[in-house]
């Protein structure tokens, strides 16, 4: 067998142990953040601290039971004297005594002060899945900003390869025409310098490819291990559909959202604060067992007593100081307030919604340029290159074409993922990022 075949041979059953490189997807991206993300996590942790605390455990709407027993032992010396002149003189005269109890606490009625803070608690709760979807939120932005990292730096990976590939087609034909006289020496030095550019750049490049999948790889909470490639086309899905987001916006917006939950707890706030002018009523009752030992000196040597009590009691602060009139006060403030901030949010969502919609556009319609520049670039390069191939033009000219493509074809990569995170910014301000096919 020749060299020739024996080299096929060898290529061949390589490729076949080569396996091809596994693709993360954007949705298995996004099921692992969810999953695995630390800071997801945590925010599901508070919510389930936040669930755990309106449980009709944690209201007060139910008694308390408490029990008791204890034990007492007594070694004494007593002189005793009675009314008949008599007189007992005891050394160490031993005595105990032996209790149990089982005792209940009911507050029937507190000022309506539970009823209101078990409602608070449950927009508390609410108020805890808003604050865990803006982490989700920010976590699925901060996802897809180093995803689209990896894909454009791939697809720059490749554009340097092929400008790299293009240059060493250069170096061989320069080598040729030399070989046959064609050419003098400077054109293989010239592309000789070309291909150790060419080459720094794909090896740069691959470095920051390594360093953004470790960005990734920290988003997913560490969880995938094998390399991997992602996807690099991208699919923009909001057309022209300003003015609907635009109500959702004012809507579903997180953050507007949050202040609405945090004025239903500022009401409930004053609600809870009024209780405190009423009484308090409550129940006590007790179930009791309870031993004596006496000494000798006693007339009872041993007693036992078991007993049922039960009692209402009411409590009422006719006046606190003025404590619950700064309460009640400060929280009428405090809901002032929280309006105030909503209307603030509100003028802010209008403003930060318009700027991310025109950046979009703005970046869609450089993004649609680059992509008829890249037309224009192949053509001219394409033009160079057969000019260059008959020798109508030089070395430098056609390197120059050359590089024209590949600023063209970066430029491209940079538009097309500035775009599509520009497209998430206003799906995030409009409360639909977890709401749509990405």
């Amino acid at each position: 067998m020749s060299t020739k075949y024996k080299l096929i041979v060898i290529l061949l059953l390589s490729g076949l142990s080569i396996k091809a490189q596994e693709v993360l997807t954007k949705e298995e991206a996004v099921t692992l953040a969810l999953e695995n993300n630390y800071g997801v996590k945590i925010a599901k942790n508070a919510v389930t601290v936040a669930e755990n605390n309106t449980s009709i455990l944690n209201t007060g709407f139910l008694p308390t039971v408490t029990g008791g027993a204890g034990a007492t032992y007594n070694l004494d010396n007593t002189e005793a004297e009675f009314s008949n002149g008599e007189t007992t003189v005891l050394n160490g005269a031993e005595s105990s005594n032996y209790n149990a109890s089982l005792s209940l606490n009911y507050t029937i009625f507190d000022g309506l002060g539970r009823r209101y803070n078990y409602k608070r608690l449950k927009e508390q709760y609410q108020l805890s899945e808003l604050q865990a979807r803006e982490t989700i939120e920010n976590t699925m932005l901060q996802l897809f900003a180093v995803y689209y990292n990896v894909a454009q730096l791939s697809d720059n990976l490749k554009t340097l390869e092929e400008t790299l590939k293009i240059t060493k087609d250069r170096l061989t034909r320069a080598e040729y025409q030399f070989e046959y006289g064609q050419n003098t020496k400077l054109e293989i030095l010239n592309a000789e310098v070309d291909i150790n550019n060419d080459s720094i750049n794909v090896i740069n490049i691959k470095q920051e490819i390594k360093n953004a999948k470790r960005d990734l790889k920290l988003v997913l909470g560490e969880t995938y291990t094998t390399d991997y490639n992602v996807e690099t086309e991208v699919e923009f899905i909001l057309q022209f559909q300003k003015d609907s987001l635009f109500e959702k916006a004012k809507s579903r917006n997180v953050a507007l959202l949050q202040t609405e939950r945090n004025i239903a707890i500022s009401q409930l706030d004053i609600n809870s604060g009024k209780s405190a002018y009423l009484p308090t009523i409550g129940l006590v009752g007790s179930y009791g067992w309870n031993k004596n030992n006496n000494n000798a000196a006693s007339f009872v040597s041993v007693s036992t007593n078991t007993g049922l009590s039960g009692g209402v009691n009411l409590s009422w602060d006719l006046f606190d100081g003025g404590s619950t009139i700064t309460t009640v006060r400060n929280a009428k403030v405090n809901l002032e307030t929280q309006k105030l901030e909503k209307e603030n949010i509100l003028l802010s969502i209008e403003r930060d919604f318009n700027n991310a919609w025109d950046n979009y556009l703005n970046k869609l319609e450089i993004y649609n340029i680059q992509e008829k520049n890249i037309i224009t670039a192949e053509n001219n390069f394409e033009r160079t290159r057969e000019k260059f191939k008959i020798g109508q033009v030089n070395s430098i000219e056609f390197r120059q074409a050359q590089l024209n493509l590949l600023s063209v074809e970066l430029s491209r990569n940079t538009a097309k993922f500035d775009a599509k995170l520009s497209e998430l910014d206003v799906l995030q301000i409009s409360g639909e990022l977890l709401n749509v096919q990405l």
